[in-house]
């Protein structure tokens, strides 16, 4: 019988690309992961790696290998969380990452109810682009993932993922408030965004492609002066008077912001949602943590202003 743990570094190999990435991930050597896929050649009596310059490509006998590998470690967690759910309290270890603005507005909540609830339960917080996030959890790196999509801009896509819808928010351009000058007081809409500077996420992220979008369809590039993934920093920079900017009513959650808002064409909604790998949905960590997220995010959030 094929060594299960030599399989999954396969499956690493498959889904990182080099064996450095695998190794480090595993917190092993190159040299070792090296040796323990060869080891697994010699198993299977196949070629599984080929040489490609200084990288290594995986053999058609190792895309197989990999597919069935996939449902393997799937059905062992599955298997795993199913006896864990046969225990009498919500326990163990549950690895959640969210985007900044979920973190701020209602993780310390859903914290501290998960606390009073499942007090044997121990959540381990990260904060990542939500892009990242979903790779991240799909290499069993996470077991919980609060992203999000645009409207027309899903987001990626990982097979053996479980998603459930958590809010919506509206989507509106920040300006600074009222007085801060004739060049950001005479905007009323988007199309009127042209002539000064923005406030944008780095490129590849799912906001700044979607607001690049709407900037296009409004006629204009929109110069991006400012460029951090630190939606605070955005806040900041409208408030004063140096840049317009996307904001989300997520950002207002935790406190109303000093910022003139207009509503972009069609007013949209982003949804939030929450992801898992399908193996453990129905463990009780997974099931905890969705309820505590519940029970303190608004189905269909929307605030004033």
């Amino acid at each position: 019988m094929l060594d299960v743990r030599r399989l999954r570094l396969l499956a690493e190999l498959a889904a990182r690309g080099t064996l450095a990435e695998v190794a480090e991930a595993l917190h092993q050597s190159p040299s070792s992961v090296s040796q323990q896929l060869g080891l697994l050649e010699k198993e299977v009596g196949v070629p599984l790696l080929t040489k490609a310059g200084r990288r290594v490509q995986l053999t058609a006998a190792a895309e197989v290998l990999v597919e069935h590998t996939t449902e393997i470690l799937a059905r062992l967690e599955a298997a795993e969380a199913a006896v864990t759910a046969l225990g009498d309290a919500t326990a163990g270890t549950v690895r959640v990452a969210v985007f900044q603005s979920v973190a701020l507005a209602y993780m310390p909540q859903a914290l501290a109810d998960l606390t009073r609830r499942h007090p044997r339960l121990r959540v381990m917080l990260s904060q990542r682009a939500p892009e990242q996030a979903l790779n991240d959890l799909a290499l069993r790196e996470l077991d919980l993932v609060v992203a999000e999509h645009y409207p027309d801009h899903g987001a990626p896509h990982f097979d053996g993922l479980d998603r459930q819808p958590l809010t919506t928010d509206r989507l509106r351009l920040a300006l600074p408030p009222r007085g801060s000058g004739a060049i950001w007081d005479n905007i009323t809409s988007l199309a009127d965004a042209g002539c000064v500077p923005w406030a944008m996420e780095p490129p590849g992220t799912a906001s700044r492609h979607w607001i690049e979008e709407q900037c296009r369809r409004a006629g204009f590039e929109p110069e991006v002066r400012y460029e951090t993934d630190d939606v605070e920093a955005h806040v900041a920079l409208v408030e004063s008077g140096n840049a317009v900017a996307l904001l989300s009513d997520l950002m207002r959650v935790r406190h109303r912001t000093a910022v003139r808002l207009i509503e972009l064409p069609g007013s949209p909604r982003r949804t939030v949602f929450t992801a898992t790998r399908t193996a453990i949905a129905d463990s009780p960590g997974i099931i905890a943590c969705r309820a505590a997220l519940a029970r303190v995010v608004p189905a269909d959030l929307t605030l004033p202003g």
